[in-house]
């Protein structure tokens, strides 16, 4: 479902005036998407948005109060989608071939609300502690499934560190060589997604997705 058709869903059950807040407020968020398209999430502006809609100002602060507030509601539904789609995929049993490719699909879906969590951070925005909490709850799911693999292989420095510091992983009681597993097919495969959205492959002639795949085989392979 898309964002539009999601936004109608949640506003068929609630009484008319609550449905046209909800409804406006979907109209302000797609809008906002449209100019991180062509702008950036730096440059969104809400007076821009008013325009668009044929309101002042002023009216659009009454449904978000600062540009802020609309990031952090368009961040959260980013997190929130990624999130039902990672544990949809762990729904079988935790796989982490098939939470990489989940990730990858569903930052092709749609590559800017991918780049608004994981690219460049907007300058002088802090997201809230729920919005850490989602997140935190993505790296759960993959903990879970590097924790059912085989285990094996000598420690390393980076296993060291990471028992150490280890507050990125929550309260997860995976071992040092489960977060240093986890940590690095995280960091990679953001970092090949990361420039195929960005188009630094399209002057190479590879395939994307077979390097995207090669990435995790490797990983999943190394102890």
């Amino acid at each position: 479902m898309g964002r539009g058709g999601q936004a109608m869903a949640e506003t068929g059950t609630k009484a008319p005036r609550e449905r046209y807040r909800a409804q406006v407020r979907a109209e302000i968020k797609e809008h906002a998407w449209e100019q991180i398209a062509t702008a950036g999430a730096s440059a969104l502006s809400l007076n821009a948005i008013a325009k668009r809609l044929g309101m002042s100002g002023p009216a659009l602060y009454r449904y978000y109060a600062s540009r802020d507030e609309l990031i952090t509601e368009l961040i959260r539904d980013a997190y929130q989608s990624l999130a039902t789609t990672v544990r949809a995929a762990a729904e079988p049993g935790p796989d982490v071939a098939a939470l990489a490719q989940a990730l990858r699909r569903w930052a092709l879906d749609d590559p800017q609300r991918y780049l608004l969590i994981y690219g460049t951070p907007v300058p002088g925005y802090h997201a809230p502690d729920d919005i850490t909490a989602i997140s935190a709850s993505i790296m759960a799911t993959l903990l879970d499934a590097f924790a059912a693999l085989p285990s094996g292989g000598p420690a390393t420095p980076l296993d060291a560190h990471l028992g150490e510091h280890r507050e990125w992983a929550g309260d997860h009681p995976a071992p040092p060589a489960v977060l240093r597993r986890a940590l690095t097919l995280w960091t990679r495969l953001h970092g090949v997604l990361s420039l195929e959205l960005a188009g630094h492959f399209a002057g190479m002639t590879i395939d994307p997705a077979q390097l995207f795949t090669a990435e995790v085989d490797d990983l999943l392979d190394a102890r």
